[in-house]
């Protein structure tokens, strides 16, 4: 099982930016992928941004293209750095691991362990 923290969250205005972290822990070393999902109130979760963890290759959801980028380093940390805020950006936003290799990583059954999720507000 890997354990994953979020931090970074918080309040912002239209059009700021925030980063996101997502520290790992645990038996990390059969990860595949990492990747951010988010829920906005009364929506079901986002697929947002994944990145696999030998290949460094990235993958983005559409609503997120161009505004968001996902990166790690090898201390086993996720970051989400996000520009060009919107108000439809906020929601509770969640990291998670992924095991399975080849995955298309952009769906919620593709991983395996969840963070306990960070508020991102937007206003406008």
């Amino acid at each position: 099982q890997v354990h994953l923290v979020e931090s970074g969250g918080g309040l912002v205005q239209a059009g700021g930016s925030l980063r996101l972290s997502c520290a790992a822990s645990g038996r990390t070393s059969s990860t595949y992928a990492m990747g951010w999902f988010r829920q906005a109130p009364g929506k079901g979760r986002e697929f947002v941004a994944s990145i696999t963890w030998i290949t460094d290759n990235p993958y983005y959801g559409d609503s997120v293209k161009g505004r968001f980028t996902i990166s790690r380093n090898y201390a086993k940390t996720v970051y989400l750095q996000m520009n060009s805020l919107k108000p439809e950006d906020t929601a509770v936003y969640y990291c998670a691991a992924s095991r399975t290799y080849g995955s298309s990583r952009a769906r919620e059954a593709d991983f395996d362990s969840w963070g306990q999720g960070t508020q991102v507000t937007v206003s406008s």
